[in-house]
């Protein structure tokens, strides 16, 4: 009697035999160590940080004689002369002085800039037509047009206020340009897809995408104003912080000189804090890096 093999489809299940044992329950168990609470410095602290430092290695410098006062004034006599001139009242008329031209020459340098950048960003003829030259022109150094300023238009105010005037002109004729070039044109088609005509859509769309470069463009143009305004109050000045420094040079005086490059410094930071604040209040819509802790 033969007998037939069983198909093993049709066996009982039978749990297969293993000799592993059961794995246990994997169990997932969170660190209980105590992170150490960071130290955090207030950013005001750590920005205040680096020109302290500075102004104490200098007082430690000219205190114990490594920089001699001829090469350079102490911090101490820098602040009694800063309070002898301003009982006087030369200072702040100096800085009256050095304000309203750095002022006047600004607004006007800012007008031709805002103008130029938006006929050249706006249009492809005011494009051929203006940013090639303004390239040309940006390759000659601003100071070298001194000499030609004096010859044009001799040597009262309107030298100094056409030198900060064309200080101003070129970062923020670049910088609007090259943020009105920037703009997303997906965000112009659906613009224009939603019915905007061309004022709508530089009103809407154009101009606050080119509001971030601008504002950088201002930041650099207010700096290259007071830059530009030292270099003009050299030419024959009779008032100003550059007149105080053309004096003290004379007679050798490095506080008087350290003196004015100081406020030139201040009134240079004030700008740029003012500019900071204006854009935080202008561009509170974008959303910005503001970097690693």
């Amino acid at each position: 009697m033969t007998t037939k093999p069983l198909d093993p489809a049709v066996l009982p299940h039978q749990a297969e035999p293993t000799d592993r044992a059961p794995l246990p329950n994997r169990v997932t168990i969170r660190g209980t160590a105590k992170t150490g609470r960071r130290l955090t410095v207030p950013r005001s602290v750590r920005r205040s940080a680096g020109p302290i430092g500075l102004v104490l290695l200098w007082f430690l410098t000219s205190a114990t004689g490594v920089l001699p006062e001829t090469v350079l004034a102490s911090p101490v006599d820098v602040v009694r002369q800063a309070v002898e001139l301003t009982k006087s009242g030369e200072l702040p008329d100096a800085i009256a002085a050095s304000g309203r031209r750095a002022a006047v020459g600004f607004l006007i340098g800012a007008t031709v800039a805002l103008s130029l950048s938006l006929v050249a960003g706006l249009f492809r003829l005011g494009e051929d037509v203006i940013d090639s030259s303004m390239g040309m022109f940006r390759a000659i150094p601003w100071v070298g047009l001194i000499p030609l300023f004096i010859v044009w238009f001799g040597i009262e105010e309107t030298p100094k206020i056409a030198l900060v005037a064309l200080g101003v002109t070129y970062p923020l004729y670049f910088n609007i340009y090259g943020g009105i070039r920037s703009t997303d044109s997906q965000l112009v088609e659906a613009a224009r897809m939603m019915g905007l005509g061309r004022l709508g859509l530089i009103k809407y769309v154009i101009l606050p995408s080119a509001l971030p470069g601008a504002l950088v463009g201002l930041r650099y143009a207010l700096s290259t104003a007071w830059l530009a305004l030292v270099f003009a109050e050299q030419i024959n000045a009779d008032a100003g912080l550059g007149y105080l420094m053309s004096n003290a040079q004379q007679y050798f005086r490095t506080d008087v000189i350290v003196l004015c490059l100081v406020v030139y410094a201040l009134l240079g930071l004030a700008c740029d804090f003012a500019v900071r604040i204006l854009s935080r209040r202008l561009l509170t819509w974008r959303a910005n890096f503001e970097g690693e802790a």
